[in-house]
């Protein structure tokens, strides 16, 4: 009964900056590693950033010092800060989570958000 839903996708021109958010609701015990994955068309679906319950961050090198992700356990909700978007990020962003149920650890996917960006 897990469910995360996306929103903060839009349009913006090249320079520009968007910020996605992805919460997380259901019965969670504890939630381990948020991340963000993109996938544009005709690509293979790539992690672009993600970070720890304890804080630790990783970003793949395209988006280095660009992006900026960041977590609110309080909201169960994850961010992602883009700054000087390029046309290249254009792709539909997927929020990732993993979570440690009653059960055992699983990971759910967003519905995914259009991010466009113009040059």
């Amino acid at each position: 009964q897990v469910q995360l839903v996306e929103s903060g996708g839009g349009l913006a021109q090249s320079g520009g900056s968007l910020r996605l958010s992805c919460a997380a609701s259901g019965t969670i015990f504890r939630i381990k590693v948020m991340g963000w994955y993109r996938q544009a068309p005709g690509k293979e679906r790539e992690a672009v950033a993600h970070i720890t319950s304890g804080g630790s961050t990783n970003y793949t090198d395209s988006v280095k010092g660009r992006f900026t992700i960041s977590r609110d356990d309080a909201k169960n909700t994850v961010y992602l800060q883009m700054d000087s978007l390029k046309p290249e990020d254009t792709a539909v962003y997927y929020c990732n989570v993993g979570v440690l149920l009653l059960t055992g650890s699983r990971v759910y996917w967003g519905q995914g958000t259009q991010v466009t960006v113009s040059s």
